[in-house]
């Protein structure tokens, strides 16, 4: 057996582990075999014969020249930040060799670069008013829409479990649900009555038995009611939006808006916290609504928040 194939197993296994041990999401799987994959492919051709338990830290680093320098088909290089993945994916999987008692180069010894801070894209009250208004609410699809974008500001959802919610998981009645989120964790999130409102208008429309939560709505107005009930209920699973569907859905209503900031269904969510941040929330309670594993993921939010910040300001700046 080849040092290639061999290293080829162990990462299977590892992959294995962070399905059934670490409950990571099938998203999550595809990509570090994809920055696995790229790393063994790298060692074959560059290292030939150099087996994994004997890379040096030289060796890593002219792996991360070679993922500098990377380019696909059309030019285009990789992301400072996408570099990072692949490293961290390799530091992840060293890390787990090591638990099994292989003989590896340590993880810790592996520096991540500092990238550049991303800036935090996210609406003002004003804006978010403005584009939640844009559906045309006349017809089906825009009734739709306009469930999906109050849903998503109400909530705080990822894209990923705004797709994966079904019918019979939203109690309208109580104006709360739970979600399994990242890494598997459940949480409860909680519907606005305006967003409760909308859903419920939304799905009277609908004369189907499908599951999904939000579906692809048929072409044209004329015959919905007939053309949806022609459906069975496994079509409905077709028609559920995918999370691009939904991207796009957004970027449309934002465009639509005249936002002077590119907005994302991610951008919601960041809207969603700043919002009740803004308005005094506990950065706690809003940690357990965003579903962050730890705080300091929701403290990126605070230092744009944090209203007694400005007050400080204007009372002490140049006033000595």
């Amino acid at each position: 057996m080849s040092k290639k194939s061999q290293l080829n197993e162990l990462i299977d296994e590892y992959l294995q582990h962070l399905e059934i041990e670490k409950n990571c999401s099938k998203l999550t799987i595809r990509d570090y075999r994809l920055y696995l994959g790229r790393f063994v492919w790298w060692l074959s051709s560059t290292l030939p014969g150099k087996s994994v338990k004997n890379l040096t830290l030289a060796d890593i680093r002219k792996y991360r020249l070679f993922l500098a320098n990377w380019q696909d088909s059309k030019g285009l290089t990789l992301k400072r930040v996408t570099q990072n993945y692949y490293v961290i994916a390799l530091r992840a999987f060293f890390k787990w060799l090591i638990k099994n008692d292989y003989q590896v180069l340590s993880p810790e010894k592996i520096d991540l670069p500092k990238t550049e801070s991303r800036s935090l894209r996210f609406l003002n009250r004003e804006q978010i008013e403005r584009f939640l208004n844009q559906p045309d609410i006349v017809n089906p699809k825009g009734l739709r829409d306009k469930a999906i974008l109050e849903v998503l500001f109400s909530t705080g959802l990822r894209v990923s479990e705004l797709v994966s919610l079904n019918r019979s998981q939203v109690n309208l009645e109580s104006r709360e649900f739970g979600v399994v989120g990242k890494g598997g964790r459940p949480r409860v999130v909680f519907l606005s009555e305006r967003a409760a409102g909308w859903l419920d208008r939304y799905l009277k429309t609908r004369k189907d038995e499908w599951e999904p939560l939000f579906v692809r709505m048929p072409r044209t107005n004329q015959g919905v009611e007939e053309q949806m009930k022609g459906y069975s209920k496994a079509e409905g699973e077709k028609r559920r939006l995918s999370a691009r569907t939904i991207q796009r859905i957004v970027e449309k209503y934002a465009k639509k808006a005249k936002l002077p900031i590119r907005i994302t269904p991610h951008g919601i969510r960041h809207s969603f916290a700043t919002d009740l941040l803004s308005a005094g929330a506990d950065i706690r309670a809003v940690q357990e609504m965003l579903g962050h594993k730890n705080i300091a993921t929701t403290q990126i939010y605070t230092h744009v928040t944090n209203p007694q910040l400005k007050k400080i300001h204007e009372k002490y700046h140049r006033k000595g």
